[in-house]
């Protein structure tokens, strides 16, 4: 019996407590009614840090990771050539292409791996013979040339 009393009784400060916070902005006064009033959009911005004093990573403060040179996306030009179109299979409507051992379907983007490193590849279009990739804003037709 003792518990129910508790209970109703942290019940009732609960509910006192949302209906007084309830009521605070009533308080406050009027607000003035904004007019074409457009609401302005804030983007966070975030600077990767060159040094210690610029900032640090919060969860390994001790780490060089932050500070360590970047390699800038595409300021390699990718070994297309080093691509081989293994196989096509499927039906005309859901075709499959397998290059360097990885099975592409079309809008299918992965990276694979070639003898000078690893490129990334968006498989653009398949057909009968040949597969149509993307490889940083240059397309590229792969040619399945079927050896005996």
């Amino acid at each position: 019996m003792n518990h129910r009393i508790q209970f109703f009784r942290s019940l009732k400060f609960a509910l006192l407590a949302v209906a007084s916070a309830a009521g605070l902005p009533a308080l406050a006064g009027p607000v003035a009614a904004e007019t074409n009033a457009t609401p302005q959009v804030v983007r966070s911005v975030f600077i990767q840090p060159t040094s210690p004093k610029e900032g640090r990573d919060p969860f390994f403060p001790t780490s060089d990771r932050p500070y360590r040179s970047q390699i800038v996306a595409g300021s390699s030009v990718p070994d297309v050539g080093a691509l081989v179109l293994q196989g096509i299979s499927g039906t005309p409507p859901h075709q499959l292409a397998i290059i360097n051992n990885v099975t592409f379907g079309v809008g299918d983007e992965a990276e694979v791996s070639t003898p000078h490193g690893r490129i990334r590849i968006l498989c653009v279009e398949i057909t009968s013979g040949s597969a149509v990739i993307e490889s940083d804003g240059q397309r590229h037709e792969l040619r399945y040339e079927d050896k005996p």
